[in-house]
């Protein structure tokens, strides 16, 4: 499997190319026409590091590295690093190591909003200097209150009026540390009476005494992320800013503070509707919350819709692109099913996995008429969808595992697998009939004696007779021991939020989220699995070796999703 290709690569797969058929490249193409910006595209990707990146951010980062690469421009990588409260390294990292792993590369143009911070302080003082600006004594509280609702308008700030020189010593003081955190901000001067509310005089300062994980205590004012947010697109010469429905309302303070700078060839902020998909939260206090109190094995964790844990469950790069390749670019927020992601990397991995039998429920089996010391080979293809994958040699003996829901003592109607006095076919192997069973102390059945019909090697019968029901096996005196671990949606509801009901998105937890199950049987090929690869367990599902827990010796298997597919089914009815 390839875990990292880069950007052309990705452009020329025929379901990339769909991406750029939408609202976002209509507006680069009519730039174009009229040379808004000459013939230059440049976008960015700007994560806040205070958390791992999830499948939403996926999308962000498909679209805006796609568009730049499509139109032959360039994309940054730039860390909206403006709250040092909640950041760290550790984020950083992640989303490096994210962006990579989807196929991306920002080449040398990795930026942090820290690295304009005096630029930005500059800004704020021109700002002051033209009259758009003030320092604000009112408490956070106060300044909701002073804002006024949707229905009643905002009344001015008892300080809006102070001259440009007390502001710019104030500002100073505030950059100084002289006054205690919350004390005062820096407010956009702008209009108390606007419709929008972000336009009444927002905040674009703030005093917070934080260690920031880059600039350490050189700071203790820091802007706010509208404020930074224009700028820092501006400095880096970004010409779409591509960002998230919930910053439409934004934009008019995104332009307003290019024009009042009088900043020329200013970038254009263009928003879409970001992906909500259902049985899952997407907010990172949420994700923080399920990390943190335990919900969760860390960030990671193969149920979390970050990238990390789509990744260690097994998910491919190539699935989750061609996932938000499908899902498309809207302008208008919806919830996206998700049977389309698992639709995705089903696709994929029929492809390109191999294909290995194993138990994990073992029901053991005795063939009694075949000879004790016996052990034949067969030769099995790895990979029906891809002929050049070729064939693994699988050993068969006297006694073999099947699996328990495979055998019924007392079936119902239609029930093709084995039975008491029924024939089934082994893979690949023999017919086999089921004589007598043996059963423990509780009751349980514990071991079938069975038959075989050596005439019908390889799974056919040369009297003709029809066999309906084929199973997997294992081999006993072969088979080895893996742990496998079977995942299912972390939520019970499919829009798991807070509601009125007094419930938190947690009471919405599936108990059966996860299955472990130990001492399953798997035929001898998995000895040598691979990080890399994905693995078709036959007539169960997609497995990938556990990246965090597996080891030399514990073999751990994660089930990156089952072999059905409703949603495939639905979307062609």
């Amino acid at each position: 499997m390839v875990d990292k290709i880069n950007n052309e690569e990705v452009l020329n797969d025929e379901n990339s190319k769909k991406t750029y058929s939408n609202f976002i490249q209509d507006i680069i193409n009519k730039d174009m026409e009229e040379n808004t910006y000459g013939q230059k595209v440049h976008t960015r990707f700007p994560p806040e590091p205070n958390g791992y990146l999830h499948i939403g951010h996926a999308k962000s980062i498909c679209l805006n590295f796609g568009i730049a690469q499509y139109n032959n421009g360039l994309c940054n990588l730039r860390f909206d690093d403006t709250n040092p409260s909640k950041e760290d390294t550790e984020y950083v990292e992640s989303i490096m190591e994210d962006v990579r792993w989807l196929g991306f590369d920002w080449g040398d143009r990795m930026y942090y909003a820290s690295d304009y911070f005096d630029k930005l302080y500059e800004f704020a003082v021109e700002l002051i200097k033209k009259g758009k600006a003030y320092v604000c004594d009112l408490s956070a509280d106060e300044i909701r209150e002073y804002r006024g609702t949707l229905t009643q308008p905002g009344k001015n700030s008892p300080y809006r009026d102070r001259t440009v020189e007390e502001n710019l010593d104030l500002f100073e003081r505030m950059k100084n540390g002289e006054f205690p955190d919350g004390s005062r901000v820096l407010r956009a001067k702008i209009d108390m009476s606007s419709p929008n509310l972000n336009m009444r005089d927002p905040v674009i300062y703030r005093i917070l005494r934080a260690t920031h994980h880059r600039t350490g205590d050189k700071w203790c004012i820091y802007p706010m992320y509208d404020f930074a947010h224009p700028l820092s697109d501006y400095l880096e010469g970004i010409t779409h800013s591509i960002c998230t429905l919930e910053f439409e309302d934004h934009r008019p303070l995104y332009d307003w503070v290019l024009r009042e700078l009088e900043l020329r060839n200013p970038p254009k902020q263009i928003e879409f509707a970001r992906l909500n998909l259902n049985y899952t939260v997407m907010s990172k206090r949420k994700l923080l919350k399920l990390v943190k109190e335990g919900y969760v094995d860390g960030w990671d964790d193969p149920r979390m819709p970050t990238i990390s844990g789509l990744r260690r469950r097994g998910y491919t790069p190539e699935s989750i692109r061609d996932f938000c390749n499908r899902i498309g670019v809207a302008k208008a927020d919806s919830i996206v099913d998700i049977g389309v992601l698992e639709h995705c990397i089903r696709e994929d991995l029929n492809k390109r996995a191999k294909r290995v039998m194993t138990v994990l429920r073992p029901l053991k089996v005795v063939i009694d008429n075949y000879p004790d010391d016996m052990v034949e080979e067969f030769d099995i293809e790895n990979n029906p969808e891809d002929l050049e994958a070729g064939t693994r040699k699988v050993p068969f003996s006297k006694v073999i595992y099947i699996e328990k829901y495979d055998f019924m003592e007392n079936p119902p109607k239609k029930f093709f697998r084995l039975t008491v006095g029924g024939e089934v076919r082994l893979k690949n192997a023999y017919f086999i009939k089921c004589n007598s069973v043996v059963k423990d102390e509780n009751g349980e059945i514990v071991e079938l004696h069975c038959t075989y019909d050596p005439a019908s090697r390889g799974g056919e019968s040369p009297d003709g007779r029809k066999v309906k029901g084929t199973i997997h096996w294992v081999s006993a005196q072969h088979a080895i021991d893996i742990e496998v671990r079977l995942y299912n949606n972390l939520f019970t509801a499919a829009n798991p939020s807070d509601d009125t009901e007094g419930k938190e998105f947690t009471d919405y937890i599936n108990k059966d989220s996860l299955e472990v199950l130990k001492g399953c049987k798997a035929e001898r090929s998995l000895l040598n699995a691979d990080l890399k690869e994905r693995y078709q367990f036959l007539r169960t599902g997609y497995f990938c070796l556990d990246s965090k827990y597996s080891k030399e010796g514990s073999l751990i298997f994660n089930r990156v999703v089952g072999l059905k597919d409703t949603w495939a089914k639905i979307s062609k009815e």
